[in-house]
């Protein structure tokens, strides 16, 4: 299937005024319609740098990215890449502008200058997306973490954008709140072909990719499907991170002689490999 093109970076550099060397160099990558894109990297490796580029908060020193077809170095782009390209920060309560979710849903749609009557349909389709629509007029500081990022999602959405980028979205929430804000992106994707470039820490969801890209030292020194990145356990470790821990459970059984294949990333996955290797007699 032919799909277009939503993201284009071509030999992109970035720098920090007055830094002695760029946070990015010569980084160059696509990203394809409705691809589920994760981005890894170390503490200071450049990717929420990236994520700044790609909604045009910073423009590249070097180089060119296209989003959606837009360059994000020219002024006059600037409204069409946020318009099409919305951005997930990593604390939900900096991106709490209202008293009242469904007005905060509303806002972006303010900006934008879209009729009243066009704007509450799009509300209430957004809030029911992210499974939120009850909370429509809830006060927003009485909701949980994970909560208050899909009341953010759903502002974005709104907005009906091609992309959605999020910035370590889950790092400031438990273990509920990360399941079920990734679980919302990750239907956004599947079920509205919404393409997304989600930037974490967390293997189990860098796991969960279409594809993944490690930044260090502001390149992309590794690119493939997680089954590519994470069988090279000892690559990834050197670029200070780690693997699903499926996988690293399963590489330190292999080494005490159980047979188990490569690639193991879930759970799932393992219970299954366990399975094939003891399966379970059934009673008589």
């Amino acid at each position: 299937m032919n799909t277009q093109v939503r993201i284009q970076a071509n030999n992109v550099s970035f720098t920090y005024e007055d830094a002695p060397s760029p946070a990015l160099s010569q980084v160059e990558f696509e990203v394809r319609e409705g691809e589920f894109i994760a981005v890894l990297g170390h503490n200071g490796s450049g990717k929420s740098t990236l994520a700044k580029l790609l909604n045009a908060l910073y423009l590249p020193t070097e180089g060119r990215i296209l989003v959606c077809g837009f360059d994000t170095g020219k002024e006059e782009n600037i409204w069409e890449v946020r318009r099409r390209a919305g951005m997930i920060f990593q604390n939900p309560d900096n991106q709490i502008v209202a008293t009242v979710v469904k007005e905060d849903v509303a806002f972006g749609l303010e900006n934008l200058g879209v009729p009243t009557e066009e704007m509450y349909p799009r509300v209430e389709s957004a809030l029911s997306a992210v499974q939120m629509n009850r909370y429509a007029d809830s006060a927003p500081h009485l909701l949980s973490g994970g909560q208050k990022q899909r009341v953010a999602v759903a502002g974005i959405l709104a907005m009906e954008p091609s992309v959605i980028i999020a910035d370590e979205a889950t790092a400031m929430l438990d273990p509920s709140g990360r399941r079920e804000v990734l679980e919302t992106v990750r239907s956004l994707n599947r079920n509205k072909g919404i393409t997304v470039v989600w930037i974490t820490h967390f293997m189990e969801e860098a796991a969960q990719a279409d594809r993944i890209l490690v930044v260090s030292d502001g390149k992309i020194v590794v690119s493939g499907t997680p089954r590519e990145v994470f069988e090279d356990i000892d690559r990834i470790r050197d670029l200070h991170l780690d693997v699903p821990r499926m996988t690293a459970l399963a590489a330190e059984l292999r080494k005490e002689g159980m047979p188990l294949r490569e690639g193991i990333l879930t759970v799932e996955e393992m219970a299954e490999e366990v399975e094939r290797l003891c399966p379970l007699k059934s009673a008589t």
